[in-house]
């Protein structure tokens, strides 16, 4: 008997049908629109600030459009440490203000917003015979520091231990290939890992389609003024206009390209990625100190699927920018060289399995190197009301949605119900006093409820209904085809490239990617 996929997830109890995000939602979601084409707020860009500013706009009454050229996450939002952090960095620069904004959106995802997808990540610093006394005093200061500041985001110590210092048996426990001759010990701090960045991006928009917002991706927003765009389904051609009382920009490291007014000075980001079995089975962050830098680190950081990414660079780009940034090769000697400080066997390039780069938002503050430019966001109102928001954190995407949203209101004097976000959960998100018990009880395997929290079922349930999508869909991989199909039926993917790259994040491994494509082509062949 063939089972119909889509009829199956609508009639499961753990996924509200409203959220799910399909072709044909799309297709009549663009014919809606040109039928009727106005709206209280568009926002261009489908990145995790964009996604912010439609779930904010519509959970206050606004009727809300996001326009998006390609896929959600498509931009610098997927390729991002995959921190939750507290700012710890911004308080070695004196940016307490940050640092402490970054607590307390830390505190929203971890204990509200998307238990399901923020977990506590360790993370260690050796005490090798290369650190000196004063270096390891100012980052235990530094670690208290940010203990502080999760008491003052009023973060549990349920969510987030204190940090202490722990004997270099523990160290070794958590970080096996570390350098063992004269190892001292370490010190121990505690911060928020997301399963998936892309995935947050993709859930803030299913919970935004679930309240009412249109989310309209593969189209393009052209001819954009405070009251108005143009856009274009890049699927089928088909272009109408659509009026607005206020137009938000958030397309991040593109926002010159719609406003010319702004200057940005995008900076680029790179990680390697690798086998745990490289690692020996990392179970916390390690973190290296890059020599001649105060305040700043080298991170390897344990990920799903078996791999292990090592990060980050800040590198200053200029020209056009590109759709899918590449690292250089002085990136990755850096990242090899750092990393290999803390490690009793170096690491080599035949160790990387691939890279990814991310280009930050930063605004043109002039001089100085891009690690020294403010990571404080700026929302920016044109004479027509155009509002454009740049700059930021992952980490700080709702309070920067929420600046956007009040400055689009001012813009336009529209009123609308206060924001709402700081405690509205995502999709997937379990509700109630304790959200880490309520996921143990969601009855699936572990890796699912990782990244799909209370709807992990619904993707089981389609591995048991149709015995032919619960494998694996590659070697090296343990991504089974009912991960494909859920994102193409209810995570807006269009294509197999939206599969690969943002839905299953297979496209970091390029041999598993290339090995799993025929299987995502069959998907989107069988249900767009």
């Amino acid at each position: 008997m063939t089972v119909n996929h889509t009829e199956l997830l609508a009639a499961q109890s753990v996924i509200d049908p409203k959220t799910m995000l399909s072709a044909t939602r799309r297709t009549a979601d663009i014919t809606e629109l040109a039928a009727s084409p106005s709206a209280d707020l568009v926002v261009i860009g489908g990145g995790v600030t964009g996604a912010g500013v439609a779930l904010d706009a519509v959970s206050r009454g606004l009727k809300t459009v996001l326009i998006e050229r390609r896929d959600l996450g498509f931009g610098t939002s997927r390729w991002s440490s995959k921190l939750v952090h507290g700012g710890l960095r911004y308080l070695a620069s004196g940016a307490v203000g940050i640092a402490y904004e970054s607590a307390v959106e830390r505190d929203s995802l971890i204990c509200r917003i998307a238990p399901h997808l923020v977990r506590p990540l360790p993370q260690v610093v050796a005490l090798l015979p290369g650190m000196k006394a004063a270096d390891t005093a100012l980052t235990r200061v530094g670690f208290l520091a940010g203990d502080a500041l999760r008491i003052a985001a009023r973060t549990p110590s349920s969510a987030l231990h204190r940090s202490r210092r722990i004997d270099a048996a523990e160290v070794v426990a958590l970080a096996p290939t570390v350098q063992r001759d004269g190892l001292r010990g370490g010190l121990l701090n505690w911060d928020g890992q997301l399963n998936d960045d892309a995935r947050l991006v993709i859930d803030i928009a299913r919970t935004a389609a679930g309240l009412g917002a249109t989310v309209l991706t593969h189209a393009s927003a052209t001819e954009v003024t405070g009251t108005g765009v143009r856009v274009t389904d890049e699927l089928t051609g088909q272009t109408f206009e659509v009026k607005a009382k206020a137009v938000v920009n958030a397309t991040g490291v593109w926002a010159a390209e719609v406003d010319s007014a702004i200057a940005l000075r995008p900076s680029r980001g790179t990680h390697l990625v690798f086998s745990q079995e490289t690692f020996g089975g990392l179970r916390a962050g390690l973190t290296v100190a890059v020599p001649g830098h105060f305040g700043r680190y080298v991170f390897a950081l344990p990920q799903p699927d078996g791999r292990v990414y090592v990060g980050l660079t800040d590198e200053e780009t200029s020209g056009e920018i590109p759709d899918v940034p590449q690292a250089d090769q002085s990136e990755i000697d850096f990242l090899l060289d750092t990393i290999n400080l803390a490690l009793g066997t170096p690491l080599t390039r035949d160790d990387v399995l691939g890279t990814f780069s991310g280009l930050r938002p930063l605004l043109d503050s002039g001089s100085g190197e891009t690690s020294d430019v403010s990571r404080k966001h700026a929302v920016l109102t044109r004479d027509d009301g155009l509002v454009t928001v740049v700059g930021g954190k992952l980490t700080t995407y709702r309070r920067m949605a929420q600046d956007a949203v009040d400055a689009a209101l001012a813009a336009s004097g529209q009123t609308a119900a206060p924001c709402r976000t700081r405690t509205l959960p995502l999709v997937g998100a379990p509700t109630g006093k304790n959200p880490t018990a309520a996921l143990l009880r969601v009855a699936t395997p572990d890796r699912l409820v990782a990244k799909y929290g209370t709807e992990a079922p619904a993707v089981l349930a389609l591995a048991e209904a149709d015995p032919t999508l619960a494998d694996p869909v590659a070697a090296g991989t343990e991504i089974t085809g009912a991960e494909v199909v859920f994102g193409a039926l209810a995570e807006g993917a269009v294509d197999s490239n939206d599969l690969l790259e943002r839905r299953t994040r297979l496209s970091l491994t390029p041999l598993v990617a290339e090995a799993a494509k025929p299987v995502a082509e069959k998907v989107i062949a069988a249900h767009l």
